[in-house]
């Protein structure tokens, strides 16, 4: 079952104009170590930092809480398998929310997805609960 969906649609220029701004200060503030260094490793530093504030914005809306509901940005992160596939990992504020969300017997999973087409970037995520079988992984 669908437990949230969210969506953020983010403007890579505005997000290069605060990088230019406030630097490491923002950066600091809104991603963590991981996401900051996967992002100065890109070519395209601003579309990575925006896809990933779309994705957090996103994530928040999904939880049903935004960030004005005490969602830290950094409770939220997003890495990528090494498919290239974005996951999102939530910590703190943002898994406590989560676990709340979560029906008795179900996990929760959470579905993200990026793109960019200069100047936009854009975030889905879903969350999913899905069943927990007590004979997992036995046969039928």
């Amino acid at each position: 079952m669908i437990l949230g969906i969210g969506t953020d649609l983010a403007n890579i220029d505005r997000i290069q104009g605060t990088l230019d701004r406030f630097g490491d200060r923002f950066k600091n503030r809104v991603f963590t170590e991981r996401e900051q260094m996967k992002a100065e490793r890109r070519k395209d530093i601003a579309g990575t930092y925006a896809k990933r504030w779309a994705a957090k914005e996103a994530c928040s809306k999904a939880l049903g809480t935004g960030l004005a509901m005490g969602i830290a940005w950094k409770d939220m992160h997003v890495s990528n398998l090494r498919s290239g596939q974005p996951i999102m990992e939530v910590t703190g504020w943002a898994k406590e929310r989560l676990e709340t969300m979560t029906p008795p017997g179900h996990r929760a999973v959470i579905h993200v997805t990026l793109t960019d087409d200069h100047p936009w970037a854009q975030a889905f995520v879903v969350i999913e609960a899905l069943p927990i079988s007590d004979d997992a992984g036995t046969a039928g």
